[in-house]
């Protein structure tokens, strides 16, 4: 069953045999739900997560691109294409897939961004986790579409409702688990129960193995590059 904001407190709270209402828990709330979202965001290459911007544009004669924000702030470039001619937009003109290189070999190939170098940019490669280079330098200010991944809004008492609340409640309460062993003092050895955080930690490792086997088979990526169930007996894989 799919949880909400409140379900999901009050869920945790049975679990930690917790009074919501105690100022503590309202404290530890927020940093819980911290640590489980970011956790299984990073473990699981969510389709959820992935994000289209195709807001930015190029800068005649200069090589320096900006990822554009308009709908979030990219946690992961997957790919950037140039919208060619000058002034098309994805839907009326033909991308340019911009092939990821080092920024040295774009230094040495198009060592001056000068107009004598400027063309349709081919290559890209990143500076930092908001600038990236290409190659050679725009001739044109060119449309750009980037394709990447986004953290999606966290769950809150203003947006109560999630993905991992609807989709993967299980692993979201057990990622939560873990850190809610830290708040109770059982995480270490010298607790009163050393196994609590173990348990939920394997527990949450079941599961995560199973909503990665479910996310892969989205983007056919099971068996065959299929959309199958992995299967212990049809050997070999289908084709």
């Amino acid at each position: 069953m799919s949880l909400n904001y409140t379900t999901y407190s009050s869920q945790l709270a049975n679990l930690m045999v917790q009074d919501p209402t105690q100022p503590e828990y309202t404290t530890f709330l927020p940093g819980c739900i911290d640590y489980a979202e970011q956790r299984i965001y990073r473990e699981l290459d969510l389709q959820v997560s992935r994000v289209v911007d195709n807001s930015a544009t190029l800068t005649q004669y200069t090589r320096n691109f900006t990822l554009p924000t308009s709908v979030g702030v990219f946690t992961v470039v997957e790919q950037i294409n140039v919208v060619t001619p000058v002034g098309a937009t994805t839907s009326s003109g033909s991308r340019v897939p911009l092939t990821p290189v080092t920024k040295e070999f774009l230094d040495f190939a198009w060592p001056s961004q000068s107009s004598a170098y400027a063309a349709v940019p081919i290559y890209c490669a990143p500076i930092n986790n908001t600038t990236y280079v290409v190659g050679p330098a725009p001739d044109q200010a060119y449309s750009v579409e980037v394709i990447g991944t986004q953290r999606p809004a966290p769950l809150s008492a203003s947006n109560s409702s999630t993905f991992l609340t609807q989709y993967l409640p299980d692993l979201f309460i057990a990622a939560s688990m873990v850190f809610a062993t830290a708040f109770q003092r059982d995480f270490g050895a010298q607790v009163d129960d050393p196994q609590r955080a173990a348990s939920w930690e394997s527990q949450y490792g079941k599961l995560m193995q199973s909503a990665n086997i479910e996310e892969l088979r989205k983007r056919f990526m099971g068996p065959g590059w299929q959309a199958m169930t992995p299967s212990p007996v049809a050997t070999p894989a289908r084709q």
